[in-house]
């Protein structure tokens, strides 16, 4: 069992084990002991979003990093993928990307990706908690000549920004569309709007005034009523809602409804068919994806594979069964021929040039798929025991499932980052579907405490 790596990097409550100062310094050792050769400083790219805990983690891997040889580059707030994108176009050994991405503030986390811009293997990472945990780390240290230093870089921003704008494309304009944005008070703050701008767009922005503690509170991709009561008052084409780190979108159409990471998938997997640049004609989502997906790949012939369950899992198929398109409903989409990783301002480029290019609003496109009735209930839990060893949650799931038969499904897991087991159940109606979603977890309270 792991004890500090989850299905996102590490993750907790900022100041308490394991998201502490020592075990960020402690990564930041470990990951540049990894990396190091005789010859060789590495070259560890830090970014952050708006956490107020984002500046003790920020010195705490530096100066793992710096004791142990290696090479700090420092670029303050940026979303996840710009740090995914810096890490891969300077060349760099590695990036780290503090932040606990839709997660209120008093959380925080520790992502890394390889020099490739994509996030390090299940045996890099068991390798560093391995090193972590060993207490040897003190002990490997280079003598005083050989400790490294940092740097800041001050255009990292704009860097990142020109990688965006180049995934519009330049037969396309953005011009007079007016855009209502979301940051969430979170990393895409000075990013999204400057990148809309730029293009040509009418900006309206919200929620951008982090203070680091608002990062994610009642706004950003999990609260859009606020969004969806500005594009109505602005008469806005589209909402765009970013989480803590912006690496997912939720959109709001002209008529103030949500737009959901399936929904925005098959729009941009169908307009990639349509333009014959669908790769083997594949879309890769998730367990988790609405059962409409499902139905919509078929009637648009689109072959659909279902992954795990978490973005690094999407990835993996995504380039082993050769997809150029994958994500989850949360909004996390990644769109392979531009870049390594999900990335919320530039699936909002690719779902806007599918406006522009076909001339209809985003609630017509939005009709690609019917969106089935579905309810998600988070039950706290303290222990994770294995499903299949709980009689009375496997009863309870086997009994909705027979009473749904072909119209509708649940899926139980638990959060791979949280002390939660989500509680999925897509059903034909509202009341079905949260009738069974309540049983199962309500069983699901009992049986596991």
């Amino acid at each position: 069992m792991r004890q500090l790596f989850g299905t996102d990097g590490i993750r907790g409550e900022a100041n308490r084990y394991p998201m502490n100062a020592i075990i960020a310094f402690s990564v930041g050792q470990a990951l540049t002991y990894l990396l190091r050769t005789p010859h060789h400083k590495p070259r560890i790219i830090i970014g952050k979003d708006t956490r107020i805990s984002g500046y003790m983690l920020e010195s705490s891997l530096e100066a793992g990093i710096t004791s142990m040889g290696g090479i700090s580059y420092l670029v303050g707030v940026l979303p996840t993928p710009g740090i995914a994108f810096l890490t891969q176009s300077m060349r760099a050994d590695s990036g780290i990307v503090i932040s606990a991405s839709h997660n209120p503030f008093q959380d925080n986390g520790i992502k890394i990706f390889a020099g490739n811009g994509l996030k390090l293997s299940d045996e890099q990472e068991d390798t560093i908690e391995k090193l972590i945990l060993g207490g040897k780390l003190p002990d490997m240290v280079p003598p005083a000549a050989e400790i490294g230093y940092a740097y800041r870089i001050e255009d990292a921003r704009g860097r990142y920004i020109v990688f965006l704008k180049n995934t519009f494309p330049r037969a396309l304009s953005m011009e007079g569309m007016k855009i209502v944005l979301d940051t969430g008070n979170g990393a895409a703050y000075k990013v999204a709007p400057d990148t809309f701008w730029e293009l040509g767009a009418e900006v309206d922005v919200i929620h951008n005034d982090p203070n680091g503690l608002n990062i994610n509170d009642n706004c950003g991709s999990q609260y859009t009523n606020d969004l969806k009561k500005r594009v109505l008052e602005t008469g806005a084409a589209i909402g765009l809602a970013f989480d803590g780190d912006a690496d997912r979108l939720i959109a709001v159409d002209e008529k103030g409804n949500e737009i959901t990471g399936d929904q925005i998938a098959i729009i941009c997997a169908k307009a990639l068919k349509e333009a014959g640049l669908l790769k083997n004609d594949l879309l890769v989502t998730t367990v988790m994806s609405n059962l409409g997906l499902i139905i919509a790949c078929k009637k648009y012939g689109i072959k659909h594979h279902a992954a795990k369950v978490g973005d690094r899992y999407v990835l993996e198929d995504m380039r082993r069964l050769g997809s150029i398109i994958g994500g989850e409903d949360s909004g996390h989409l990644i769109f392979l021929d531009h870049h390594t990783t999900g990335d919320g301002t530039l699936t909002a480029m690719q779902l806007i040039a599918v406006m522009v290019k076909t001339g209809k609003p985003l609630s017509e496109l939005a009709k690609l798929m019917d969106v089935f009735p579905q309810r998600l209930i988070n039950v706290p839990v303290k222990s994770k025991p294995e499903l299949d060893t709980v009689p009375q949650v496997m009863d309870i799931i086997k009994q909705v499932e027979q009473e749904l038969g072909e119209s509708g499904r649940v899926l139980v897991r638990y959060s791979g980052t949280q002390n939660l087991c989500r509680v999925m159940v897509e059903g034909p109606t509202i009341d079905l579907t949260e009738k069974y979603c309540q049983q199962i977890a309500h069983v699901l309270q009992t049986a596991i405490k």
